[in-house]
């Protein structure tokens, strides 16, 4: 599962893999927390991050909404997704 960005600590993954569930969604990890994010709805859909890190994350994934999206749909295929820029 290729990492798509990092930011204060924090790190996106994405799985590629033809056929890959839907909705579109990626994986962020903070030290030993993990949770899914729906990319749409920009909510997290299982898992739990801190407060902190949460709102992190949701403002990310509203920026990148896009990119998210095309992302997904490289990885929905079997083809890596680019890079993501990360939170500054």
């Amino acid at each position: 599962m290729p990492t798509i960005s990092m930011f204060y600590g924090i790190i996106i993954r994405m799985y590629c893999s033809p056929g890959e569930h839907n909705p579109p969604h990626f994986h962020a990890y903070y030290q030993n927390h993990r949770a899914i994010v729906n990319i749409r709805k920009c909510e997290i859909s299982e898992g739990k991050l801190p407060k902190k890190q949460s709102k992190l994350v949701l403002a990310w994934n509203e920026i990148h909404k896009d990119e998210l999206l095309a992302d997904w749909k490289l990885a929905s295929r079997g083809e890596l997704p680019f890079p993501i820029e990360p939170l500054k």
